[in-house]
Order: C-alpha cells, then sequence, then structure tokens
C-alpha cells in the first residue's frame, strides 16, 4: 500500500517572501470566481488563523472547477502550493503550479466534508483535528457572518447575501441580465418586475405563473452577465451582495416598490454563487419551500412556517406520490369584451392611464386600453422591414431590381465545369439560345445519392436570371443562387438573397454573416430526411438570417394623454406572418382591413374601438439625453376584426 505524502503546514504569521507552501485558514473575506480581464478566472480569498494574521491570496485559473469551492464567510480552507510574495510590507499569495485546495464548513460540529477543487487528494484524521480546532478558535474569536437575509426581512438601502433558486432568466440587453429567484418567503414590499418580451424569458411557464408573487426580479449587470446567463433553472444559488433600492413613484395613485440590483464590479464581495444539493443552507431552503424537480413538479412542504409559503391543496394534486400544479388559468389568447384587441399574456395586470404611464420612469410594463388616433407609415407595405435578432439593426427589404443586377453582373463568371456532378448534387448545363448566348447550370442537391421529388428538391442556380428563378420556386422547394469560384461554388453578394422558398426572399445580415462553404449543404442532404428549413440552411453556410418584421408608429389616446407606442411585430399582431405580406395581394387586403377597423379614416374620436394593449416603456440615449420610447408586446387584433 501506498503511505499517504505527510505535508507541512505553515501558520500565516510565518510566511517568507518568495517561499511555496502548505496552509490552513479561516475565510474572513471573499469574493466569488468572476472572468479576470484575460480568459482566467478569478477569485480573492482573505484569510486568518489562531495568530490573527492575515493573508490575502489572488487565485487564477481556467477551469472554474479547479478554483476554491468557497460559499460564505467563516469557510475553513487548506491551500496546497500558493506562492507567497511581500507587497507593500504585506505578505499575499497567488497560485503557482499544482495549485490545489479543500474548503470545509466553518460551522462547529457540521460534518467534515472536504469540497475538492481536484479529483486527487489526501485528507488525513489528523487534519480533520485542525479543521475542527479551526471551527472552535473562529467561533470564539471571529464576527464571520455575512450580511444573509431572507426576502421577507429585506429594508429598501440594504446590502446583503440571498440564499435562493433560480426559476427564470431572461436577457434584457447588452449590460444587464434578469434573475427571477425566490427563497420561499415573501417580500413584505412590492417589487419592479423588469419587462421582458415573453419569448426571452427562460424557465418553465407554469411554475412561473404559480410563484409570480413571490419570486424577484434581480437585475445583474456588466462583469456578472457572462455568469448570469451560463445558470441553470432550478439551480439554487448565493447572491452576494445585492443592493435594494425603493423608486418613488411619481403618480400617488401607485404604491412604491423595491428593486433588487447586483451592480456591477467585485466590491464587497459582490458576484454569484452556485451551491450544491447538499449544502446545509439548500437543505433548509428544500425542507420549507416548493421546489421544482428535473421535470418541474412541485413539492410542498407538509408545514407552513412563519413567512414561509406552501401552495394551498387547491392548487395541487397527489399523483404518483408527487404534488403537480394542475387547474392553471390557461394563458390562451382571451377577447375583451368592446376592444378590438387581444392580450396573449399577463392578463393578472390592471389597466394603466396614459398619463400615469408618461409620468413614470422607465423600463417598466403596463396594460392600457386606448384608442389608435393615427399610425405611421400609413402605406402598409411600407412598415415591413428586415431585422436581425444579433446585431438589432433594421434595413429596408430590397426590391427586385437590385437582386436582377447582381444577378446580371454574375453572367460574367462562366459556369465551371469541374464542379458539376459532385459526389451530394447532380448538374445540368445548357446554354441559352437567344442573343447573348448565357450558360446555365442547376445543381439538384440528392439524397442518398437519390433525386428527390421536385416538392422535395433544393436545388442551386448559376447564371439565372430573375425570371428563370422565379419560375424553379413555384416547381421546386428551395432554390439557391450560386456562382463559380475555382474549387467550389459560393453564395452571391449578401445584398441578394442566399434563399428563396415559394414566395418568400431570404437574406442574411452582412455584418454578422461568415459565409461559409457551400459543401456544408451536404451534411443536411445526409439527414434521414432533410427538411430544407431556412434556419438551418442558414446555419450551415454561416449566415445570420434576417427576420422580415413589421415596424409602425401607434398614436394612442385614452382622455388623460397621448403617447407614441412602436409596433415591432413578426407575425402575433396582425395574424399574417410579416414575410409574406409584399408578395400575397388577399394578405395586404387583409392587413389593409385591419387598419381601417383599428383606426377608420373621417371618424370621430369617440367612435373609434377600444384597444387593449400591453406596452412597455424603455430608454434610448441620444447623445447626452435619455429619451423614453414606447413598444406594444403580446398583443394581438381580435379574430372577429380580422
Amino acid at each position: 500500500d501506498s503511505v499517504a505524502p505527510k505535508y507541512v503546514y505553515t501558520p500565516l504569521n510565518c510566511l517568507k517572501d518568495g517561499t511555496v507552501v502548505n496552509l490552513y485558514g479561516i475565510v474572513k473575506f471573499f469574493k466569488p470566481p468572476y472572468v479576470s480581464k484575460g480568459t482566467d478566472y478569478c477569485s480573492v480569498v482573505t484569510l486568518v488563523d489562531q495568530s490573527n494574521v492575515k493573508l490575502t491570496c489572488t487565485l487564477f485559473n481556467g477551469n472554474l472547477d479547479s478554483l476554491p469551492k468557497i460559499y460564505k464567510n467563516g469557510d475553513i480552507v487548506r491551500f496546497h502550493r500558493v506562492k507567497i510574495r511581500e507587497y507593500n510590507g504585506q505578505m499575499q499569495g497567488i497560485t503557482s503550479a499544482g495549485f490545489a485546495s479543500l474548503t470545509f464548513d466553518g460551522t462547529v460540529g457540521a460534518p467534515v466534508v472536504p469540497r475538492a477543487s481536484s479529483k486527487v487528494y489526501t485528507f488525513i484524521d489528523e487534519e480533520q483535528k485542525t479543521v475542527e480546532e479551526l471551527r472552535i478558535w473562529a467561533a470564539s474569536n471571529l464576527s464571520v457572518s455575512g450580511p444573509e437575509a431572507k426576502l421577507s426581512d429585506v429594508k429598501p438601502m440594504m446590502f446583503f447575501d440571498l440564499t435562493c433558486q433560480l426559476v427564470g432568466k431572461a436577457k434584457v440587453d447588452g449590460s444587464s441580465f434578469l434573475l427571477k429567484v425566490w427563497d420561499g418567503t415573501k417580500c413584505p414590499y412590492p417589487t419592479w418586475k423588469v419587462p421582458v418580451e415573453a419569448k426571452e424569458l427562460e424557465g418553465d411557464r407554469v411554475l412561473l405563473h404559480h410563484l409570480r408573487n413571490l419570486t424577484v426580479d434581480v437585475l445583474v449587470y456588466d462583469n456578472h452577465v457572462q455568469l448570469a446567463k451560463s445558470l441553470k433553472i432550478g439551480s439554487f444559488l448565493r447572491i452576494y451582495s445585492i443592493h435594494t433600492k425603493q423608486a418613488s413613484a411619481k403618480n400617488e395613485d401607485i404604491s412604491s416598490h423595491i428593486e433588487f440590483h447586483l451592480h456591477g464590479g467585485t466590491c464587497y464581495g459582490r458576484g454569484i454563487g452556485i451551491l450544491p444539493e447538499n449544502n446545509p443552507d439548500v437543505e433548509e431552503l428544500k425542507t420549507i419551500s416548493i421546489l421544482p424537480c428535473s421535470a418541474f413538479c412541485v413539492v410542498c412542504a407538509p408545514v407552513c412556517l412563519s413567512g414561509f409559503v406552501c401552495l394551498h391543496d387547491k392548487d395541487v394534486k397527489k399523483e404518483n406520490n408527487s404534488f403537480l400544479i394542475s387547474d392553471l388559468e390557461s394563458p390562451l389568447q382571451r377577447c375583451q369584451q368592446l376592444s378590438a384587441t387581444v392580450l396573449t399574456d399577463h392578463q393578472d395586470m390592471s389597466n394603466t392611464m396614459l398619463k400615469t404611464v408618461l409620468n413614470n420612469r422607465a423600463p417598466q410594463q403596463y396594460r392600457i386600453r386606448a384608442k389608435l388616433r393615427s399610425f405611421k407609415p400609413q402605406k402598409l407595405y411600407q412598415s415591413v422591414k428586415l431585422h436581425c435578432s444579433k446585431c438589432n439593426t433594421l434595413q429596408e427589404v430590397p426590391n427586385g431590381d437590385a437582386f436582377d443586377v447582381i444577378l446580371q453582373g454574375c453572367e460574367a463568371t462562366a459556369p465551371n465545369p469541374e464542379l458539376q456532378s459532385m459526389s451530394w448534387y447532380e448538374s445540368v448545363m445548357w446554354t441559352t439560345q437567344d442573343e447573348n448566348r448565357r450558360k446555365i447550370t442547376i445543381h439538384f442537391v440528392k439524397h442518398y445519392e437519390m433525386l428527390q421529388r421536385p416538392e422535395n428538391t433544393l436545388l442551386m442556380i448559376e447564371g439565372g436570371t430573375l425570371k428563370e428563378i422565379w419560375k424553379l420556386t413555384r416547381r421546386f422547394k428551395c432554390v439557391i443562387p450560386v456562382k463559380s469560384k475555382e474549387d467550389d461554388l459560393e453564395l452571391l453578394d449578401l445584398s441578394a438573397p442566399f434563399l428563396l422558398q415559394g414566395n418568400i426572399k431570404y437574406y442574411g445580415c452582412k455584418k454578422c454573416s461568415t459565409p461559409k462553404s457551400i459543401k456544408n449543404l451536404s451534411s443536411l442532404a445526409e439527414k434521414r430526411e432533410p427538411s430544407w428549413e431556412p434556419t438551418e440552411i442558414a446555419q450551415v453556410l454561416g449566415i445570420e438570417p434576417l427576420q422580415y418584421v413589421f415596424v409602425m408608429k401607434f398614436t394612442l389616446v385614452d382622455g388623460t394623454g397621448a403617447l407614441n407606442a412602436y409596433l415591432f411585430d413578426y407575425e402575433k399582431f396582425f395574424q399574417i406572418p410579416a414575410s409574406e405580406i409584399l408578395t400575397n395581394s388577399f394578405l395586404q387586403q387583409k392587413m389593409e382591413m385591419t387598419m381601417n377597423t383599428l383606426s377608420p379614416p373621417g371618424r370621430k374620436l369617440d367612435d373609434l374601438p377600444w384597444l387593449e394593449c400591453f406596452i412597455k416603456s424603455y430608454n434610448i440615449a441620444d447623445g447626452m439625453k435619455h429619451q423614453v420610447y414606447y413598444q406594444i408586446f403580446d398583443t394581438t387584433v381580435a379574430e372577429d376584426v380580422v
């Protein structure tokens, strides 16, 4: 049997500059791991031991799991191979080659179970005694408890650590991210709900609905966003140094609310830690709250403790020895009486007057009841734009003439005979009989070395005119215009569509796309039943697809005020796909009739129909000024209108 190596541990008052040592210490302060300016993660830990000497260690590692798993002040750590250096008369510790750590709960009497930064380590009985001695000394000599609080205890202008569970998350903008969390208790103040698109919110809809009055929205900023994005729904967290602010309402009819912020930077240990399920604080949370398992079933505690909340019997039913949420309100579309529009979510929100909306700070979200006094553009086809969801830019839809010019420019590029009839496509080439004597090549993509039926076929065309391409789209499922280069086919300039399917032209974002080899299409052809979906085609070709959207400005009035709200919608509001409106005369007539119903020309304001809408406010920086804008969301035109 191999003998475990015996390590020598150096007390903190015996450290010397330039040495590499092993040591034990109690965590007096720490910063949870964060991404440093390079690619490594960094964690800062201040230790103390019975000598009452402090040592601050700055630890780096490219692997997050290789850093110490510290959950709170008072934890005890064992560091192996820490390099000591003197700076401004004080000793500091930094990681050196082979650095490893163990972390222990610092509570007297708790099991001595190490949290290891590496899979292989030794821990002998003598060291267990060291941990227990440090625990006892810390209990008598140190005050290391962090500023922990439960949601039921929070007050405005607090900084505190929160142990909680993540039930939802969403991107807000480039510098902030939303975490919806709860800890089984209820905040005594109305809480700020960060406005986000329903499609952006990740999490189980049923659970989010049931916990809507118990969850709080924590807005995470700057350097914490990357970690926040990676968190898994249902995970247990400790969020360090959350700041609570109370926003004063400008309107007397609205009570002030409390906001939760995790500011940028790492001062005061700001950050997010992920707790394992066997953590004692998580075990406590499990006994007193409603926790979703991997299938998001809901386990209800047998008792309700003071300050904590359980689901009532009417909200759950027992099935297969577990409790499942049932009898929930369905978020189906429902028509509001005397309203020309329908709300598709958040029906529990109450109406807000436009005067109140205009007086409140942004961002917020509201349910309003108003009339459409006017809208722009009046020529409805001009409302259709192309949007890149990656860089968030809008652009006009190119007209057919621009595409035709690009095709004519490609006529000078003769098809390369060596690129015909490859293993994954079969080619046909001919010369036109007109005076131009154009060469046209069509490459039919095969499936299992067989040609498919025309309605299932993707083909690539070289040298065709716009008229010829439209003819092909009427018979074949997908058409991709290409041109020859030396060793491969390639897409045309991205000012042209990268794909045509039926009457729809699909465009890519010039800024965000990095076109790849056409050969990548062969991977889709090898699928059991290739569907030739535009999103899949775009992905393998390195294209960031642009999406057709309606962009309109509505002037809404309700007798207390008027505001301009923007409609930014793919197909939900009109129940018409924006991608089809430009080529379908029936849909154009339908949209025109809809707008004539919502805002009949020549009618008095009193005779206009009411619209139930959700709108959200947001800030846009314009030079040195911040201007508030409003956008309609989760609203659709009622069926009897369209």
